[in-house]
């Protein structure tokens, strides 16, 4: 098996690529960062890292760095700043230095698309990352309760964002045509949750039971529509989560109806 850094022993060694001059490293620096990263709790279990290894990565991260300096910096900047997501996404300076380090990553919680299916999964750790030749950053992931083998490779920009929390169903005023949303879907292997957008809201005053407002979601992958509303406390069986995506990140449980659309 190929040996492979972890995100957050590179995100270190990006960091101290921007510090280095230019100029052999010296033997003890090599020697010093390969010990601390074998040492360290993220690498128990895994395979040691040589000073050699280190060497290495710094001598091809150089080689890199000259045509590729403005996109890499500002790939590496998108994934730090991920719980700022709609800022950092649309900034144009590529000059700006990497904001935070990796143990601020991991007090975030983040969400991937799968493309085997197109639905979102919670993340359980990034294990690597890698910058592309279009100049963006993608990460592998692992995704909570799945094993290695159901790894995969997504886009930082398009694929990836901090998990929704949840939404009282008598904040549902909240909800607009047009807002963005992660929906339950059921499928024949298994319930999934997709993006969708509110197409239609029929508003209802509310009772002693919450919510009684229906709401026509239409899916983003298929265009398949369905009517979702709260569930009252006799359907819990039937509870699915509803996420919205505008400031701040939302989400209650529903019910959905298939439409005759």
């Amino acid at each position: 098996m190929d040996f492979e850094f972890t995100l957050s022993e590179m995100l270190e060694m990006e960091n101290m690529f921007k510090e280095l001059e230019e100029g052999p490293l010296a033997p003890q620096f090599c020697e010093k960062l390969a010990s601390s990263f074998s040492l360290a709790p993220s690498r128990a279990g895994k395979q040691a890292i040589t000073p050699r290894q280190v060497k290495s990565w710094f001598q091809d991260r150089l080689k890199k760095s000259r045509p590729r300096v403005a996109s890499s910096n500002m790939a590496l900047k998108l994934f730090a700043d991920l719980s700022d997501a709609s800022a950092s996404f649309g900034a144009t300076e590529s000059s700006q230095k990497l904001k935070g380090n990796a143990s601020d990553l991991s007090e975030l919680i983040f969400e991937a698309l799968s493309s085997k299916d197109n639905a979102w999964y919670d993340v359980a750790s990034f294990l690597n990352y890698r910058v592309v030749c279009s100049g963006e950053l993608e990460v592998r992931v692992r995704f909570a309760g799945f094993r290695n083998t159901d790894d995969e490779w997504v886009n930082v920009r398009r694929a990836v964002r901090e998990r929704s929390i949840p939404l009282e169903s008598s904040e549902c005023q909240r909800v607009k045509v047009g807002d963005l949303v992660l929906c339950f879907q059921e499928r024949e292997e298994r319930a999934v949750y997709c993006d969708a957008h509110i197409v239609e809201i029929n508003r209802k005053l509310h009772d002693t039971n919450g919510c009684r407002c229906t709401f026509v979601v239409r899916y983003d992958h298929d265009d398949f529509e369905v009517i979702m509303c709260v569930c009252l406390p006799a359907c819990v069986t039937d509870v699915l989560e509803f996420h919205v995506f505008t400031h701040p990140l939302l989400s209650w449980p529903w019910r959905s109806y298939k439409t005759d659309v």
